[in-house]
C-alpha cells in the first residue's frame, strides 16, 4: 500500500469508484453519478486529494478542499476534510488513519491554521483531534405567521433572481460576514462554482445600493415547501426584509424551510408565529459538523478573555508542546515553552479556542486536565459554519 496525491483528472477514475460504493445507490444502474462527478472537475483544482493503493488500485482516499473561517474574530486558512472513503476490503488496517495523518500534515504545512470536516462518526475523527460544533438549525414554520410584517414599510427592497444572476452579490454579502461571526466557513474560488451553477433563486435585500440580506432558495410546488438554505444579513433590517418578502408568500407555499445558527432565535420573529426548530444529528447522514486546531500561534491575535495559562497539548505531533497563553488587550497572545499548569489534548485545546466547551466539560469529557483559568481566557461562543461539503 502506497500513498500519492493526484490530479484532478485522476479524481473520476481514482476516488469516484470509491466514494459511489461508500456514498451512493450500489451497484449504480446508470452512469449520471460518474458524468456529473466528471463534469464537477473544474471545482476541484485546487483540492488536494490523496489515495491509498494496492497495485495500481486505490483502495482509500481523502481530499483537503481549501477554505478560510472566522475562528474568535480572526480569519485563518483552514482545511476542510472531505471524501473519506474506503473500500471494504482495506478497512480496519489503518489505511484511513494513515491517509488522514498526511493529509492534516500536509494541509498545516501548506498554510491551513484550522480544519473542519463532517463525520461519518464523531469518535473515529475524536482520535485525530476533532472536537463537535452546533449543526444549523431547521427554522420551519407557515408564511402567515409573518403576516404582522407585511403591515409596516421598511426602508429598503427585496429582488428575486435566478441563482447564476445574483450569485456575484449573494457571495460577496458572505465574504462581507465573514470577518464578523464567529465559525464562519467558505470555500476558495474554485469550489464556489458548485455553489454558482446550483439551479436556486435569490433574494438579495438592499438599503440603497448595498445588499443587507441574502437568501438562496427553491419552491418544491404549488401548496408545498419553499426550502431555503441560510439566512444571511448585515443586521435586523436586512432580516427583516427577507422575512416579508416570505411573507408574501402566503398564498403559494405552506411552509416555509430556512436554516439558522445555533445561537439564533427565530420563534421571536412574529408575535403569533408557529414555528419548529430542530437540530437533528443523525449519523452517518446528518452529521454535526467537527474542528480542530492545526496551528497554535496562528491563533494569535484572535479575540480572548483576560488571564494567562501555560497549557502542555499532548499526544499531537501537529500542536503538541507546552504554550504560553494569555490576553493582552482583548487579543490572544501565544509563545512557547515555559511550565504548564495543565495537560490537554488536542480536542480539548480546540473545543476551548472554538468556544464550545468550557474547562469543566472538557475535563469531564476526559480532553484535558481541570484548570478553570481557562474559561476565563477563552470565554463561551457558539460556532456558525454554516458551509456544506
Amino acid at each position: 500500500m502506497r500513498i500519492r496525491q493526484i490530479s484532478g483528472d485522476e479524481r473520476t477514475t481514482k476516488m469516484f469508484p470509491l466514494q459511489a460504493y461508500a456514498w451512493l445507490p450500489s451497484p449504480a444502474t446508470s452512469d449520471e453519478d460518474e458524468v456529473k462527478h466528471r463534469a464537477n472537475a473544474p471545482f476541484f483544482e485546487t483540492t488536494t486529494m490523496l489515495v491509498a493503493e494496492a497495485d495500481g488500485v486505490a483502495m482509500a482516499c481523502a481530499a483537503a478542499l481549501p477554505m478560510r473561517q472566522n475562528v474568535r474574530g480572526l480569519v485563518l486558512e483552514m482545511a476542510g476534510i472531505s471524501a473519506v472513503t474506503s473500500d471494504p476490503e482495506a478497512r480496519r488496517r489503518g489505511v484511513v488513519r494513515q491517509l488522514m495523518e498526511r493529509l492534516l500534515r500536509q494541509a498545516r504545512e501548506e498554510g491551513a491554521a484550522v480544519s473542519a470536516l463532517y463525520p461519518f462518526r464523531p469518535s473515529f475523527y475524536a482520535k485525530f483531534g476533532y472536537v463537535g460544533i452546533p449543526r444549523v438549525r431547521v427554522a420551519r414554520f407557515a408564511p402567515a405567521g409573518l403576516g404582522d410584517l407585511l403591515h409596516h414599510e421598511l426602508p429598503g427592497s427585496v429582488r428575486r433572481l435566478p441563482g447564476k444572476e445574483a450569485f456575484d452579490e449573494y457571495d460577496a454579502l458572505v465574504h462581507r460576514l465573514l470577518p464578523e461571526r464567529h465559525g464562519f466557513a467558505v470555500f476558495d474560488a474554485a469550489r464556489t462554482g458548485v455553489l454558482r451553477d446550483e439551479p436556486v433563486w435569490i433574494a438579495l435585500a438592499r438599503v440603497g445600493d448595498e445588499v443587507v440580506g441574502g437568501l438562496r432558495y427553491r419552491i418544491e410546488q404549488h401548496g408545498g415547501d419553499l426550502k431555503a438554505s441560510n439566512l444571511f444579513s448585515t443586521g435586523p433590517l436586512g432580516r427583516a426584509l427577507l422575512l416579508q418578502f416570505l411573507a408574501r408568500h402566503v398564498d403559494q407555499v405552506a411552509t416555509i424551510e430556512l436554516l439558522v445558527g445555533a445561537d439564533e432565535l427565530p420563534e421571536l420573529w412574529g408575535t403569533d408565529l408557529a414555528m419548529t426548530v430542530t437540530g437533528t444529528v443523525a449519523n452517518p447522514v446528518r452529521n454535526a459538523p467537527m474542528v480542530r486546531v492545526l496551528d497554535v500561534p496562528a491563533l494569535a491575535g484572535s479575540a480572548a478573555g483576560s488571564g494567562s495559562v501555560t497549557v502542555e497539548i499532548a499526544g499531537d505531533e501537529l500542536i503538541g508542546g507546552v504554550w504560553q497563553l494569555g490576553a493582552d488587550d482583548g487579543r490572544l497572545t501565544v509563545k512557547p515553552g515555559g511550565t504548564p499548569s495543565v495537560t490537554l489534548t488536542a480536542a480539548g485545546f480546540s473545543a476551548l479556542a472554538y468556544g464550545v466547551l468550557d474547562a469543566t466539560e472538557v475535563f469531564t469529557r476526559g480532553l484535558g486536565e481541570l484548570e478553570p483559568r481557562l474559561d476565563d481566557l477563552f470565554p463561551r461562543l457558539m460556532p456558525y459554519m454554516f458551509a456544506d461539503f
